[in-house]
């Protein structure tokens, strides 16, 4: 039996407004794990590059965004936002590619925690998370519009 090598994935930072309408469907195809609200509208992502462009990432095959996740740092905390695989390249390292450089990129700005939202129902993503060394936390999260 011959052994396939695994692909072959770019990293490289989102480039805006070029990669939005790739991610925004990438985002809305990822199934219920990702809920887009209005801070996902082209205006609040072209404001959240104002302050981390870097930690804005996009996965590429042959020309084509197959992965993306979106990262912040606070100055004390980072968050991960959005990691979304398309679903022909789940399970090829995409996500633990992203994630790694993401991290490792937090690392570099001096963050020493991030943290991660995952919906109750998205036991694929607990579980990925999980494999990659990130722990559930017992909390509740809240939110409130502002506008």
């Amino acid at each position: 039996m011959r052994t396939v090598p695994p692909a072959r994935f770019a990293l490289r930072e989102f480039r805006y407004p070029d990669d939005y309408p790739a991610v925004r469907a990438l985002w809305e195809s990822a199934g219920p794990g990702i809920q887009l609200r209005r801070s996902d509208e082209p205006q609040e992502i072209e404001k959240k590059l104002q302050r981390d462009p870097d930690l804005f990432l996009v996965a590429e095959k042959d020309g084509r965004i197959v992965g993306a996740v979106l990262g912040g740092f606070d100055g004390r905390r980072g968050l991960v936002y959005h990691l979304a695989v398309a679903s022909a390249f789940r399970r090829h390292g995409v996500g633990k590619l992203l994630m790694n450089e993401l991290e490792a990129r937090l690392r570099a700005r001096g963050c020493i925690r991030a943290y991660l939202l995952v919906t109750p129902d998205n036991e694929t993503a607990m579980r990925f998370y999980e494999d990659n060394g990130w722990e559930e936390m017992d909390l509740r999260i809240y939110g409130k519009d502002l506008t």
